[in-house]
């Protein structure tokens, strides 16, 4: 027992799946979290195609958070095959958090996720957080009317504003995540640990997340990244190992296999800089990373090119 005389709160660990339309902050918010970067952000909707689980240990809970892409109406078979994701992640979590941005005004797509997540919270009793992301942009006048319209919208277990940015809240926001979580005998991951994701698929993102940087609305939905080997360097000296990495980034026209390179090979040299840097440290070692831009015409429409694209 505690000085109190109160019962301590058992240990507690689950997990937690960020949802809300693309571009509403939620790699972001699952960055600031974990306090390092596991999820790949940029200011180009429906970046995120893999569910990233960033670790949050703390002394009596741990918080397992998927990333999720943002639902939206689909448009393509990809579009279909994300929404899915979605749907299955939602089904196997502990806790939901609906990430609703301050600066934009609550729209069809958001009522769209509402109606989607009040029958999952009939379905399976599962507890629905709204989370006011982005309030580092809004005065406080603008955030009490978001908050007010978020009340308005559905039923919550709670309801957090938050600034992954600032850092502003982002505490709380995990503490109130974490009140929902079941009781668990410990952590379901080791102390330390900040993903489980594959290497290669942080790799990819990585690059991925490079190349999109500062590109034209057209871009986003159509490229793909694959790792296609990392091989040791062979005789290196002792302690300063260094990795051959070889990534395939695929587009779906030969315009856009244009931006990607850039005149003279430029805007690619750019995003090998960007990329190896941070490869460089989740592998902790030196490397010589070898990109090319290959077509794969409509690959987002065609199955079997989506499957060998992971898909």
């Amino acid at each position: 027992m505690s000085e109190s005389g109160t019962q301590p709160r058992p240990y507690a660990a689950g997990f937690a799946c960020l949802v809300g339309r693309p571009n509403a902050g939620k790699s972001t918010l699952t960055n600031a979290l974990v306090g390092e970067k596991v999820a790949i952000t940029s200011s180009k909707p429906q970046t995120t195609r893999h569910t990233i689980r960033g670790i949050v240990t703390r002394a009596s809970s741990q918080l397992v958070l998927v990333d999720t892409p943002g639902l939206h109406k689909p448009r393509t078979l990809l579009g279909e095959r994300l929404n899915d994701l979605v749907r299955e992640t939602l089904l196997d979590v502990d806790v939901v958090g609906f990430c609703l941005p301050a600066d934009q005004r609550i729209g069809p797509g958001d009522q769209f996720i509402a109606r989607e997540l009040a029958d999952l919270r009939l379905a399976k009793r599962t507890p629905i957080v709204a989370i006011a992301t982005k309030s580092d942009r809004v005065d406080r006048r603008r955030l009490a009317e978001h908050l007010i319209a978020i009340d308005q919208l559905g039923e919550w277990a709670d309801i957090v504003p938050c600034s992954a940015t600032s850092g502003e809240q982002v505490d709380t926001v995990a503490e109130v995540l974490c009140s929902h979580l079941p009781s668990s005998p410990g952590p379901l991951y080791p102390e330390g640990v900040l993903t489980d994701e594959p290497e290669l698929v942080m790799i990819a993102e990585l690059v991925r997340e490079a190349a999109l940087e500062g590109v034209r609305d057209e871009l986003p939905h159509s490229l793909a990244v694959v790792v296609e080997e990392i091989v040791p360097r062979e005789d290196r000296p002792d302690g300063k190992p260094m990795a051959d990495v070889r990534v395939n980034v695929f587009v779906e026209r030969d315009s856009q296999k244009a931006i990607i390179i850039g005149r003279g090979g430029s805007r690619l040299r750019e995003v090998g800089t960007t990329a190896r840097a941070g490869i460089e440290k989740l592998l902790g070692q030196r490397v010589h990373l070898d990109l090319h831009v290959k077509v794969a015409k409509d690959w987002q429409r065609d199955p079997k090119q989506l499957q060998r694209l992971g898909f």
